[in-house]
């Protein structure tokens, strides 16, 4: 699928072709989180940072967990500002109504009951057993200049699927890349054995 002029991708799943030649990218899973004429946001799903823990980010952020810390994975997401979070989440339902900037720092991702929050409260609501029952933190970013996605799409460098929970917030990274594609009902080997290698 190639998106016109008009259509946005906010709250797709980007999936990466087996060529993709930027190896940040190679297999990635990425959901759009904003996507205008001005260009595209999004978070690589499926990239986690294991040298990172949630308990050491908090520490750096000098907030106080009183008590055990949820194992929440950091995800690479992507390479535009790597030193600040984003937290990926299902929106409340008492939210579920409201316009596409939820509150300071939250916003909408399309109509699916998506959201991306960037503020502390969050992490500390997390860290204290108060925040959404999933989640994807990440640090960074993948940006697209005004119609550098739209390019990279003609030129066969991604797929577009809609989003799945187990693939948004499921915790089997090593398997999502299949996974996004099995549910355009394709399969990895052929597409891998039909693409070559770059």
């Amino acid at each position: 699928m190639t998106p016109t002029d008009t259509e946005s991708l906010t709250g797709k799943l980007l999936i990466a072709m087996p060529g993709m030649n930027d190896p940040r990218f190679a297999r990635s899973v990425v959901l759009v989180c904003a996507h205008g004429e001005q260009g595209a946001m999004g978070l690589v799903l499926n990239r986690p940072l294991p040298e990172i823990r949630f308990a050491d980010l908090l520490g750096q952020l000098g907030i106080d967990t009183q008590g055990e810390v949820p194992a929440l994975p950091v995800h690479f997401g992507g390479p535009v500002e790597p030193g600040r979070g984003f937290v990926l989440h299902r929106l409340r339902q008492d939210d579920a109504t409201a316009g596409d900037e939820v509150e300071g720092g939250r916003m909408r991702i399309g109509e699916g009951g998506l959201a991306m929050t960037t503020t502390r409260d969050i992490l500390e609501d997390i860290a204290r057993g108060r925040g959404p029952d999933r989640a994807v933190l990440s640090l960074g970013y993948a940006g697209w200049d005004a119609g550098q996605l739209e390019s990279e799409l003609m030129a066969n460098g991604w797929l577009t699927a809609e989003p799945g929970d187990e693939i948004v917030f499921g915790t089997d990274n090593s398997h999502k890349w299949q996974a996004a594609l099995k549910s355009l009902g394709i399969d990895p080997t052929m597409l891998s054995a039909a693409a070559g290698h770059a």
